[in-house]
């Protein structure tokens, strides 16, 4: 069975809810918290800020990783 990339990214990302949390980001691109913040804060994922906290919707994974 040959996957294409959108799908094999959309098996990945499978497992996790529709809106991750930083916990959930950092797990996922295998990044520390900084780099997770830089990501966010220089616009490369985007991302809503919810109080103090930030609320990343899968499909702006799948845009960061050129999939949509």
């Amino acid at each position: 069975m040959s996957l294409t990339q959108k799908e094999a990214y959309r098996l990945m990302l499978q497992e996790y809810p529709d809106v991750l949390n930083m916990d959930d980001l950092c797990k996922l691109l295998a990044v520390s918290k900084k780099t997770a913040y830089k990501l966010l804060k220089d616009g490369e994922i985007g991302c809503i800020k919810v109080g103090r906290e930030y609320r990343i919707a899968k499909a702006h994974l799948l845009t960061y990783f050129g999939i949509v």
